[in-house]
This record gives structure tokens, C-alpha cells and sequence, in this order.
């Protein structure tokens, strides 16, 4: 089992960044694709950003070049960090890794964008 624990939501206004941590612990398993992903009032949950094994990124269109994932060097949390926040950035933000085709998933953190 892998427990994930987010941080760093938070109100922002358009046009500011923030910084999502997500922690993971638990049993040491390999992991070998990390992400983010957020859900919007009364929308579907929807991939952000992902970070595979061998590091190569992948990003919803909508936050490419203003979103970055990244991970510590011992893989056990991972980052989003976002930029040039706008409106539609706001939705809670979850954590996911997966070890074995296994998913595992944290509580969520909400981001909230002003104008």
C-alpha cells in the first residue's frame, strides 16, 4: 500500500503560481508513472501532468507551458508547480501514482483561482 498526502492549495489570483507537494509513503514499491490530475465542479476527473520512470512529462494542452511536474530524487513525492494561474485552473487537485498497474490516490487539494 502507498499512501499519498497533498499540499499547497490554496486561494491564488489569476495570473499568480502555486506549488503542490504530494508525499507518498507506505510499503516501498516501485513506481512507475506519477501524476496529477484535478476535478471541476460538475466535470469528470482529468489528467493534468504525468512523470513516467524515465522522467519523460506529459501535460493536459491546456496547461502546457504553464504547468511543471517533477519529482525528488528519491521518487517518494511529487511536484506540480503552476503558473499564470487562470479561472478555469480551479478544481481540486489530486495526487496519483501507480506501482504494478495498481493506482493510488491522494485526498485532493483544492486550488481556487480569483480574477
Amino acid at each position: 500500500q502507498v499512501q499519498l498526502v497533498e499540499s499547497g492549495g490554496g486561494l491564488v489570483q489569476a495570473g499568480g503560481s502555486l506549488r503542490l507537494s504530494c508525499a507518498a509513503s507506505g510499503n516501498r514499491l516501485p513506481i512507475y508513472l506519477m501524476a496529477w490530475y484535478r476535478q471541476a465542479p460538475g466535470k469528470q476527473r482529468e489528467m493534468v501532468a504525468t512523470l513516467s520512470i524515465d522522467r519523460s512529462s506529459n501535460y493536459a494542452g491546456s496547461v502546457k507551458g504553464r504547468f511543471n511536474i517533477s519529482t525528488n530524487k528519491a521518487r517518494n513525492a511529487v511536484y506540480l508547480e503552476m503558473n499564470n494561474l487562470i479561472p478555469e485552473d480551479k478544481a481540486v487537485y489530486y495526487c496519483n501514482v501507480r506501482s504494478h498497474s495498481v493506482d493510488y490516490w491522494g485526498q485532493g487539494t483544492q486550488v481556487t483561482v480569483s480574477l
